[in-house]
């Protein structure tokens, strides 16, 4: 986090040199701020800093409000950073979609099952549509050995997975489960082999390794659906 304010600081004290209207300026501008190591010559400065004479006022505004742009995105960079520590924590005291009180709930949650054999149980139903196919979407998920080991986890990584949902993008029993869900909406997947890892994974410091076609457990939040809005 030190490291992004101080590069926040950077930014904030950085004149606004640049104009959206001119991609050129912009590359030379926000390539300064985060290599100042590789600036360019005194000379090339000096008539970039010439050319901002020739903007106008609403050039000048334009570029302030690119600038408070990419000050956001770095800081949020030292955000997320921040936050993506889980995968170094204990079992026990990594993030999870499901707690101990959900967990009490989920065993009175009956189990549906799919003719593909996938298996699953809403923790919570969600509203609105469900994604199409080939639609873009927006999940977190903890993805498990059947043992509750966690072996991925977009919560680690501090932001939903994006993907495009019945593509192919992600393994058949994730594709096939979500598909059904609406916005808003948390589900456990159990996974048969089969819909799983053909290949396996292989093991890391503090993940389980997944055999080849073993069965596996998702936990998954389908947190939006681009372009697809709720109805209230």
């Amino acid at each position: 986090m030190a490291s992004s304010l101080s590069l926040l600081q950077n930014l904030l004290s950085f004149p606004p040199l640049i104009s959206i209207n001119s991609s050129k300026s912009f590359s030379i501008c926000f390539h300064k701020l985060l290599f100042p190591k590789k600036m360019p010559t005194f000379e090339r400065t000096e008539r970039l800093v010439n050319s901002v004479e020739k903007f106008s006022e609403e050039d000048v505004r334009t570029s302030r409000r690119t600038m408070l742009g990419l000050i956001s995105a770095v800081y949020g960079i030292g955000i997320v950073a921040d936050k993506s520590n889980g995968a170094g924590l204990p079992e026990e005291k990594k993030p999870r979609l499901c707690d101990e009180a959900c967990e009490k709930e989920l065993e009175r949650v009956a189990v549906v099952t799919t003719e593909t054999g996938l298996q699953y149980k809403d923790i919570q139903v969600g509203v609105g549509p469900s994604p199409p196919i080939g639609f873009q979407v927006a999940a977190n998920y903890v993805a498990m050995v059947p043992n509750g080991q966690i072996f991925d986890s977009s919560l680690e990584k501090g932001q939903p997975y994006i993907f495009r949902v019945g593509s192919g993008q992600v393994i058949k029993g994730l594709d096939e489960g979500i598909l059904s869900m609406k916005i808003g909406g948390k589900r456990r997947l159990f996974i048969p082999g089969p819909l799983a890892f053909p290949k396996g994974l292989s093991s890391a410091p503090g993940r389980p390794r997944v055999a080849p076609n073993s069965p596996v457990v998702f936990d998954v939040s389908l947190e939006y659906i681009p372009g697809l809005e709720v109805d209230e």
